[in-house]
């Protein structure tokens, strides 16, 4: 192969959805002077689509709510249903953001495998020869797609923290608040109001502090001769 008449440079370029099965590009061939057409390798549309469908419908859904809370405050409060609606969302966005970022997470870690020039200069004949070498002029950039799996992950931590904040708006929150409040009142006047009970003490004799002092008492003395009794 002449240097001199053969372009040795090779540019691929790849983007969403990451079908890399449909991406081309054209290699040099040693023998006659002419340029095969390549295929990069793999398919990782789907976790891709994925993860901006849940972007795109969590961003709408945000949107909604902003307006709601603002313009529409009665009637999201009206019979509780617009809080608990707003809850059971929540809580599916974010697990649907937990899920897709971790499916982009791996896909986009794929992606770099898939497009890493060692491998791609597998595909190519004209690398498989020794006496050629072939190397990689510039690296791919993953900046933009790195950051976009941070805020995947970001977004999870955000809805899911906003679980709680939607659950104190719903019914369910402030009726075990108020549940919880009438026990410590009833528990509280149940102490106050315990009665104090005199009791009584018996030993040789008999005592009784309950006792009537207008009624007659009588004392006895068992086993004397004589005996003596007083009437009040």
């Amino acid at each position: 192969m002449e240097k001199a008449s053969s372009n040795l440079s090779i540019g691929i370029d790849f983007a969403y959805p990451f079908r890399l099965y449909q991406v081309s590009f054209e290699a040099p061939v040693c023998e006659a002077m002419r340029r095969e057409h390549l295929f990069l390798i793999g398919d990782f549309s789907s976790s891709a689509e994925f993860f901006v469908t849940i972007a795109v419908f969590a961003f709408l859904y945000s949107l909604v709510a902003t307006i709601v809370y603002i313009f529409f405050q009665n009637k999201y409060r009206e019979n509780n249903r617009g809080p608990l609606i707003d809850f059971v969302v929540t809580v599916v966005f974010s697990f649907m953001w937990l899920v897709s970022s971790s499916a982009w997470a791996k896909a986009l870690s794929d992606v770099k495998i898939a497009t890493d020039p060692d491998e791609v200069q597998l595909l190519i004949s004209a690398c498989k020869v020794q006496t050629n070498k072939c190397g990689s002029v510039q690296e791919p950039r993953w900046s933009g797609l790195n950051t976009s799996v941070v805020f995947g992950f970001l977004n999870f931590v955000l809805w899911a923290g906003n679980i709680w904040f939607v659950f104190k708006e719903t019914g369910w929150h402030k009726g075990a608040s108020k549940l919880a409040g009438e026990a410590s009142e009833k528990q509280g006047d149940t102490f106050n109001q315990q009665p104090y009970n005199q009791g009584s003490f018996d030993q040789s004799g008999s005592y009784n502090t309950q006792g009537n002092i207008g009624q007659p008492s009588e004392y006895s003395q068992v086993g004397g001769p004589t005996s003596y009794s007083n009437q009040m």
